[in-house]
């Protein structure tokens, strides 16, 4: 059997250190309130994954899938496995 992944949409945001004035998406916003991420004081994310507590480094990409869980992308395999179809590199849509 030869199979393909069916092309979908994901939403993403490259983690940063935030500060007051950066804009960060809903889907984002709403896993801080709800602890799913959490910054991390000395730099990056920990993420509550399916597969339990993982840790994105700043400019890694924190990716929301189809079922809404959350996971993080390494900065160089997202660019080799992803190509960004709308919004801007921070997740936020045009």
């Amino acid at each position: 059997m030869i199979i393909r992944k069916k092309p979908i949409t994901l939403d993403a945001w490259r983690a940063i250190d935030l500060s007051i004035d950066d804009e960060v998406p809903v889907w984002v916003f709403n896993a801080m309130a709800n602890r799913k991420i959490n910054e991390v004081p000395n730099g990056g994310w920990n993420i509550n994954t399916l597969e339990g507590k993982m840790h994105a480094n700043l400019g890694d990409v924190i990716v929301r899938g189809v079922d809404g869980e959350l996971y993080p992308i390494r900065e160089d395999i997202f660019k080799r496995t992803y190509d960004v179809v709308g919004g801007d590199e921070h997740g936020e849509n045009s």
